[in-house]
C-alpha cells in the first residue's frame, strides 16, 4: 500500500509561491489561512535556501496524540485528515505540530479559534467523496479523482512532489547520484548538462507521478 508523502527538494525551489496559491484556489481556503506556505533561509545571503512547508502526513501524527475530541483520523494512503464537525478549537494540535500545519480562521477577545483548518494532501475530508459538504469544508478531493495534489503539480522545477513516499524517495536519491557532492559541487544547482534534457528529474521534466 502506497504511503502518501511531500517532499521539497530545497536546492530547485525558486521561492514562485505558485504552491502556495494553486492551494488557495484550488481549496477556497478562506482569507488569514494558508495551509502551504513557503519558508525562506538565510535570505538574500550565500547558502540562502527556500522550502515549500505544510502538514507533512506523519506516519504517528502528534496533532492526532493529543487531540482532545479524536478529530483526527488516518487514510489507508497515509494522509491525515480531521474532522471540523468534532474540533473544539482548543489549539492543542497546533502546538503539537512541528511544521505549524494546524491553524485556525480567528481569534477573538474570548479566546476562540474557531474549526481548525490543514492541508489534506488533496483527499477532502470524511464526508462523502466529491460531495458538496466535502467541498465546503475541506475543499477539493483529488486523489479520489486519481490526481495528486495541485501544488505539486503546479511545480515548474519539480521541487516539490507528492505521491507514493517510496517513489518519491528513490527520485531523489537519482537526483543526489546526479549532483554528485551535492551542494559542494560548483554550480551544478544551475548549471544542467544535455543529458538531463527530457529526463524527469531534471527541472521541469513531467516526473514520476507528477512529480
Amino acid at each position: 500500500m502506497a504511503r502518501m508523502k511531500f517532499l521539497c527538494d530545497a536546492e530547485r525551489c525558486i521561492e514562485c509561491n505558485a504552491c502556495v496559491t494553486a492551494c488557495k484556489n484550488e481549496h477556497e481556503v478562506p482569507w488569514g489561512i494558508n495551509r502551504r506556505r513557503l519558508v525562506t533561509l538565510n535570505d538574500g545571503k550565500p547558502g540562502e535556501r527556500s522550502i515549500s512547508m505544510a502538514c507533512m502526513h506523519c506516519n504517528d501524527p502528534p496533532c492526532a496524540a493529543v487531540c482532545p475530541v479524536d478529530c483526527f483520523l488516518q487514510t489507508a494512503d497515509g494522509v491525515v485528515l480531521h474532522s471540523k464537525d468534532l474540533c473544539i478549537g482548543c489549539g492543542y494540535c497546533f502546538y503539537a505540530c512541528p511544521f505549524g500545519a494546524p491553524q485556525y480562521p480567528r481569534t477573538t477577545d474570548f479566546g476562540s479559534r474557531g474549526k481548525m483548518d490543514k492541508c489534506t494532501f488533496c483527499a477532502g475530508g470524511p464526508e462523502p467523496d466529491g460531495s458538496v459538504e466535502e467541498y465546503q469544508k475541506y475543499g477539493a478531493n483529488r486523489l479520489a479523482e486519481g490526481k495528486l495534489p495541485l501544488c505539486a503539480e503546479m511545480c515548474s522545477t519539480r521541487a516539490l512532489m507528492g505521491g507514493d513516499g517510496a517513489v518519491l524517495a528513490d527520485i531523489y536519491q537519482e537526483r543526489s547520484l546526479r549532483r554528485g557532492y551535492g551542494s559542494g559541487a560548483p554550480g551544478w544547482s544551475t548549471a544542467y548538462g544535455r543529458n538531463d534534457r527530457g529526463s524527469p528529474f531534471a527541472p521541469g521534466g513531467p516526473g514520476t507521478g507528477g512529480a
